[in-house]
């Protein structure tokens, strides 16, 4: 008896296992039929137009099978392109909370329920969401671009500074990022000429100076802060550098210039300065001709006006030689049609912009450093041609 008890020992442990097998597989495809039923009926309420039915049905699946986070990740998207925040928030936010699924996954979760919050305007937990993500290998780039982004649209300049020193520590400086942390600089500056405290912005554009070698805006606000202090000397020192940094942008610096020779009663350096540059741009070699006329040089100044126009021709020019027409002719009829055309083109100039952004195209009448349709620093510059400079 007890010989034929272990010769049947193989045969039980054998049944055993096969039974045990037959175990797992059904419980694997009663799961799988769970999972494909609510996945299917989470997909017929979304097609049926019924998104919050969707949703829960969905979110139910997190708990069956972690493998279905990419799907939660791609449907909250989905939610969000069509406008839908509140839904894509909480499908986000349901991964986010789910302890079972990687970290890899929960940081993907993470980012685009940061961006829900951002298009939502729930500024402060979107920065919760991506201050979270500044240690993760894959989206911290991106997660420092939504930051600056946020900082930006709430005037967190000493913030964005911060984030910006840190990243230059940890991961290295780069030209974007110098000149992103030079204008924030320049609009943490701007805020304190407004409070008048005016020691303070020159520190703060010093800084600017020194996070980008390559800036003009930090030289001209601080020759407008000369200039309102009667520094005029001063002024004209920073406004010389500007020519040297990015000559575009001399247009900009020449009226200051001249408003400070007139206060020192001095044009010697702004002749001197236009002598090197005069030809680079319509506001430069106009601010010549004025310094000829004013010398009692009206035809030799309208005669160097005349052969720039013909290399360079320029509405601003046009409308200076027809005043320059004007003043050497005696009054009569032909003299009140130029005084008129010089009116229209006049008012011609006004209605033109000034300002194009060379990265997007965006054009206006005022300077915008940060470009109001791509978002980006530095690339709004005065226009050149028959329009502009």
């Amino acid at each position: 008896m007890l010989e034929l008890l272990f010769l049947l020992l193989p045969v039980a442990a054998g049944y055993g296992w096969v039974m045990g097998r037959n175990s797992v597989r059904q419980a694997q495809r009663k799961q799988s039929s769970i999972l494909s039923k609510h996945y299917y009926k989470g997909l017929n309420f979304l097609l049926s137009d019924e998104p919050d039915k969707a949703v829960d049905t969905l979110i139910k699946m997190i708990n069956l099978d972690s493998d279905t986070v990419e799907t939660h990740i791609a449907m909250g998207k989905f939610f969000r392109h069509r406008g839908e925040l509140d839904r894509a928030i909480r499908v986000h936010q349901n991964l986010v909370s789910k302890e079972q699924i990687s970290p890899a996954q929960r940081e993907s979760a993470l980012k685009e329920l940061g961006k829900d919050y951002v298009l939502a305007g729930f500024l402060e937990r979107a920065e919760n969401a991506f201050l979270q993500l500044l240690n993760s290998d894959k989206h911290f780039l991106d997660a420092q671009q939504q930051l600056f982004d946020i900082y930006q649209a709430t005037k967190e300049w000493g913030r964005g500074i911060e984030l910006a020193e840190n990243m230059m520590e940890n991961h290295g400086d780069s030209d974007e990022l110098c000149i992103r942390i030079s204008h924030f600089y320049c609009e943490q500056a701007a805020i304190y000429v407004r409070k008048n405290e005016l020691n303070l912005a020159e520190k703060t554009l010093q800084k600017a100076i020194m996070a980008d070698q390559n800036t003009v805006r930090p030289w001209l606000m601080l020759g407008q802060i000369a200039i309102s202090q009667e520094q005029y000397q001063t002024a004209i020192e920073y406004l010389q550098q500007v020519p040297l940094r990015d000559i575009s942008w001399l247009s900009e610096a020449i009226p200051l210039i001249e408003q400070s020779s007139e206060a020192l009663g001095d044009t010697s350096q702004l002749e001197s300065i236009l002598n090197e540059y005069w030809q680079q741009c319509a506001t430069s070699y106009l601010s010549k001709v004025k310094l000829m006329a004013r010398q009692g040089l009206t035809k030799e100044a309208a005669d160097v006006l005349l052969d720039q126009l013909r290399k360079h021709p320029t509405m601003k020019g046009f409308k200076t030689l027809m005043g320059l027409y004007i003043e050497q002719q005696a009054p009569d009829e032909s003299m009140n049609s130029l005084v008129l055309l010089k009116e229209l083109v006049e008012e011609q100039i006004k209605q033109r912009p000034k300002y194009r952004c060379n990265s997007c195209g965006f054009s206006g009448g005022q300077i915008h450093w940060l470009c109001p349709s791509c978002k980006k620093w530095g690339q709004v510059k005065p226009i050149k041609g028959l329009d502009g400079e």
